[in-house]
């Protein structure tokens, strides 16, 4: 009976730790991030998913308002559309204009607001967007986002992580970037195409080394032709000059 009651009560403990860590594992996790479809190249353009999911059993989301960071200011940002959500973008003039493609920016989209559409409890939402050019020297970008439900109760996903820190209760979406693949974005550079010059260069060597090999055997074999063809007479005259004695 005891072995009994002490392997009940060892399960239970474990249930309930099973239990609580699940239940910590979901709050730590679920909450507003940012991630790129695809690649998130430095001094690239790129699509991102800001991802929302509903944290509540009783209310459904019906707003999200993401800020975009000003410290690195992106001068395109182009949300998709969400079927059932309504999506407003804000701008604000910079102090110093930005040159993208050789032209001077001198506004930047500062906020995205999307509104009308739900996210009810259980579910998640994405939420698509454009951005670029993105920043060369950095290798993060911070967006700091605001949840509002239904029932007025609003979870601001603001704060930065710090280094050699635990994470944040809530944390704003960072964005990671990858390094650049090159000066040129478009793809090769001088020392491909300097390389490319001289392959194509051995190649006509190699096309002209064929060629000029292929005349040189067709010469020998005319020559050859000839000579049995000359032969060939020769015999002939010879075999009726003997018929005739």
């Amino acid at each position: 009976m005891n072995i009994t009651r002490a392997c009940s009560r060892t399960a239970f403990a474990a249930a309930v730790t099973a239990g609580s860590f699940l239940v910590l594992s979901g709050t730590a996790f679920a909450h507003v991030s940012v991630q790129p479809a695809g690649e998130a190249a430095q001094g690239g353009y790129a699509t991102v998913n800001f991802k929302v999911p509903n944290e509540r059993d009783n209310a459904s989301t019906n707003k999200v308002e993401v800020s975009f960071p000003a410290d690195h200011p992106l001068s395109s940002a182009m949300p998709q559309d969400v079927p059932g959500w309504v999506s407003s973008v804000e701008k604000t003039k910079l102090d110093k204009p930005l040159e993208v493609h050789g032209k001077q920016i001198t506004e930047v989209v500062s906020k995205i607001t999307w509104t009308g559409g739900k996210i009810e409890p259980g579910k998640f939402q994405q939420f698509p967007v454009s951005i670029g050019k993105l920043p060369e020297n950095t290798d993060e970008l911070v967006f700091k986002a605001i949840q509002t439900y239904d029932n007025n109760e609003v979870v601001r996903w603001i704060e930065e992580s710090k280094e050699g820190a635990e994470e944040p209760q809530n944390p704003a979406p960072v964005l990671k970037l990858t390094p650049a693949k090159g000066d040129d974005h478009h793809g090769g550079d001088a020392k491909s195409g300097q390389h490319d010059a001289k392959a194509d260069g051995d190649h006509g060597k190699d096309k002209a080394s064929a060629g000029s090999g292929t005349d040189t055997t067709a010469r020998a074999l005319g020559i050859a032709g000839i000579v049995l063809g000359l032969g060939g007479v020769a015999f002939g005259v010879a075999s009726r000059r003997r018929t005739s004695s």
